[in-house]
């Protein structure tokens, strides 16, 4: 991959990624260290070639195996929500749970905002392409697994954050057991068109829901597939 590659042409430019950024200020994200991320991580580089002059809309798009790399808004929206549990001295999350690994790019922005991310994936080819694109960007703090999203990973556990990138019908309890105290959980809830973006905070043994409004995901499906 060279230089070019990374820093794109056309409607891949760095004036591109910015015409986004100002469309996310616009929408309210105000977390400068998310805006910082999501300049400066090429989204091109996740799609496949015939639509990386995509990347810098603000849409979802796909990436193969029925599956999307989700909309750039939406990747900041639960970025900022999780990072109200960033340790206040650094600025920084500790260990983040990223449900639905998909391309990896919720990953690769997740991992410049903590210090470990562990990410699952169902799709063994999706999980391959991943670690493509992180390797190709250098990203060395996130760990790919080929697992059951549903039960998130709670070998790691507890996380500081979860991400989930599909949704379920209804609120995965093994989710929030496996937060730390204090720690969040952002994940879409409901079938077909009628998803709510939640987030989950945790207090010791309680856990206070907050909607963050309406979203399309793709379903949380179980049980990794080979393919």
């Amino acid at each position: 991959m060279n230089n070019r590659d990374l820093t794109g042409i056309g409607m891949t430019s760095q004036r591109t990624r910015e015409r986004l950024i100002g469309r996310l200020m616009d929408r309210g994200i105000s977390d400068w260290r998310v805006l910082d991320v999501m300049r400066t991580t090429p989204r091109h580089l996740f799609l496949d070639e015939a639509l990386a002059h995509r990347a810098y809309e603000d849409v979802a798009l796909p990436i193969g195996q029925g599956q999307t790399i989700s909309q750039p808004y939406v990747v900041a929206l639960m970025t900022q929500a999780v990072l109200q549990s960033a340790d206040p001295s650094t600025g920084r999350l500790g260990k983040v749970l990223d449900v639905g690994t998909g391309c990896g790019y919720q990953a690769a922005i997740l991992a410049q905002l903590a210090e470990e991310v562990i990410s699952v994936e169902r799709i063994r080819s999706l999980q391959e392409k991943a670690r493509r694109h992180l390797a190709a960007l250098k990203i060395r703090n996130v760990r790919l697994r080929l697992d059951d999203g549903t039960l998130g990973y709670s070998g790691e556990a507890p996380y500081d954050a979860i991400v989930s990138a599909a949704a379920p019908p209804a609120l995965p309890q093994a989710l929030c057991e496996q937060l730390a105290d204090n720690g969040r959980l952002v994940i879409p809830i409901g079938d077909g068109e009628g998803q709510t973006l939640e987030l989950i905070h945790r207090k010791e043994d309680s856990f206070h829901r907050e909607s963050l409004g309406m979203v399309r995901f793709v379903p949380l499906r179980r049980g990794p597939v080979e393919r």
